[in-house]
């Protein structure tokens, strides 16, 4: 079973505590144990299927669910969203925009027109995996997805589930200090979730 890092499992915490039932399937059971190959095409909607069905059974309605990745994962999160209409869905990192990251991946720019599920994507403009001309194309092609989408991105690395994305960052943005710079990383880590919480709380509440 894979563990989650801190600054992960802090921030289930976190949408725990905002009063989401937060349910993280385990992605690798089909493969080796010292082997974490990200996983995508038919086996990833089946697993995300079977986490929407095991929300249900727990009382969550379909059209509450939503679907948050980071990384590989965020990259995930997009094709599960592209696949099936959930209520929202949020990717923090995604890479693969122009190449697939597996045989079984499509990249970013050719899936996202065919967004079923309202989707946020967040980058970050020092990311090599994520060049901010990429980043701009896909949100050209986000804007012809019959869903609503939203790609913000913001200086530096803060954005990503590192060290720092924890619950010490956990307020409103406008709680910062008036005199902090505004592209700190506490500044940055902070409007970054709560764009991930506006965006839950407007699509699923």
């Amino acid at each position: 079973m894979r563990d989650f890092h801190e600054p992960l499992l802090q921030f289930m915490h976190e949408l725990a505590d905002d009063g989401w039932l937060v349910g993280a399937p385990h992605l690798f059971h089909r493969q080796p144990p010292d082997q974490y190959s990200p996983v995508f095409g038919q086996e990833l909607f089946d697993d995300a299927e079977a986490t929407r069905t095991w929300l249900s059974e727990h009382g969550v309605d379909a059209d509450c669910v939503g679907i948050i990745g980071f990384d590989s994962a965020g990259t995930a999160a997009a094709h599960v969203a592209t696949e099936r209409a959930y209520g929202a869905a949020v990717s923090i990192a995604p890479h693969g925009i122009r190449e697939p990251l597996t045989n079984d991946a499509t990249p970013l720019l050719k899936v996202i027109p065919y967004l079923q599920t309202p989707w946020l994507g967040i980058f970050g403009e020092d990311d090599p995996k994520t060049p901010p001309d990429d980043v701009q194309e896909l949100r050209n092609a986000a804007l012809r997805a019959p869903v609503a989408t939203l790609l913000v991105d913001y200086p530096g690395l803060a954005h990503r589930p590192d060290d720092g994305f924890g619950m010490e960052s956990w307020h409103d943005v406008d709680d910062i200090d008036e005199f902090a710079n505004e592209f700190s990383p506490d500044s940055s880590v902070t409007a970054a979730k709560q764009h991930i919480f506006e965006w839950f709380d407007s699509n699923l509440r």
